[in-house]
């Protein structure tokens, strides 16, 4: 998650064997530089950069946006016109960018990256994870050269990495339904993301046919982290059903922690959100002035339906302890026999 990696988090998980990352949406280069020297600074190898593939830029309307401008005041400070003409990083930018940093791994997420840059990848001897929320966009994806598939179930927290934003909703497929579904249509190697939190989960999803996990909501209360205090403590003990898709934070639809205020923008009298990045831009005084005041109903809480499985604990410990039932529960059951033969190694 974008603003909530940081690279001594990262660095310990690679320390402990697993693969560290950047969400780099939001990072200027010289921003994903500096991130990935620390990161080697403190004994980081592993690394994995994930990039938005960018939306076609967004349909302006001005008597909307202000529409929810004044909706957004009810939660925080006013909100000046202006704001709303924010613009997010370069990608071309942070393409040259990533490339000079050299990572194990970049993934995309909310679409296919262009083939110039799947070329200049491959040339530097850097792997394409392609994130997809369908069997249609893994199929796609390994079309288009993807070293491997990021599966992302509808239990992810954050932001829902469909390909067309309008099918964010529409397009909802658990991780139950999606892994085997994709195991069975591509031969290139799958992580599974979304609801994976502890060893059972996990287990599950390499019965499912995966060649790894991702873990992101149960790393969010590690130390390293960081993270505000209020948003840690919404995360304990949290049930799935107390989490919501919404697009109230960014214009793009995402999971998070259903607060006061995610509620009130799904009401029906409630403005629509502006398209991204415009509804990102016009919530960020809301966010930063929550933050300050350890206001949950006005922060943004990314989480996944799995967040009662994050635990307080240092990533190292996180990352190993999930590995290490994992590992039993597939020797017990005999799943590590019976695994296909056409899955390798865990990228």
């Amino acid at each position: 998650m974008a603003g909530a990696c940081p690279p001594e988090r990262a660095a310990a998980i690679s320390r402990a064997g697993s693969m560290g990352a950047l969400g780099a949406l939001l990072s200027k280069p010289n921003e994903i530089a500096s991130w990935v020297r620390r990161f080697r600074a403190l004994g980081g190898t592993s690394l994995q950069i994930n990039l938005w593939v960018p939306d076609p830029p967004p349909v302006r309307d001005s008597e909307a946006e202000a529409r929810v401008a004044r909706f957004l005041e009810r939660w925080g400070p006013p909100i000046p016109a202006e704001i709303a003409d924010a613009r997010p990083p370069d990608f071309a930018a942070q393409c040259d960018a990533v490339l000079a940093a050299s990572p194990t791994v970049v993934s995309s997420i909310m679409g296919l990256f262009p083939t110039p840059f799947v070329e200049r990848l491959k040339a530097r001897g850097i792997a394409w994870f392609a994130t997809v929320t369908t069997a249609a966009e893994a199929r796609a994806a390994e079309a288009a050269g993807a070293d491997a598939i990021v599966a992302q179930g509808m239990e992810s927290g954050g932001h829902r990495g469909a390909f067309e934003s309008g099918d964010a909703e529409r397009a909802l497929v658990g991780s139950f339904a999606l892994l085997p579904r994709i195991a069975d249509d591509v031969r290139i190697p799958i992580v599974a993301a979304g609801g994976i939190g502890d060893g059972r989960t996990a287990a599950a999803a390499f019965t499912l046919g995966a060649s790894a996990v991702t873990i992101g909501t149960a790393l969010l209360r590690c130390p390293e982290t960081e993270l505000p205090d209020a948003w840690a403590a919404a995360l304990d003990g949290l049930d799935p059903e107390e989490t919501m898709l919404t697009r109230a934070f960014s214009g793009r639809a995402g999971r998070a922690v259903a607060t006061g205020y995610v509620r009130a923008a799904a009401a029906a009298d409630a403005p629509a959100p502006a398209p991204y990045p415009v509804q990102r831009a016009l919530t960020a005084a809301m966010r930063a002035d929550a933050v300050r005041r350890g206001d949950v109903n006005g922060m943004q809480l990314w989480a996944g339906q799995g967040a009662a499985l994050a635990r307080a604990e240092p990533a190292a410990d996180v990352v190993q302890r999930i590995w290490r039932e994992a590992e039993e529960l597939m020797v017990l059951d005999g799943v590590e026999e019976s695994r296909p033969s056409s899955r390798g190694q865990t990228p």
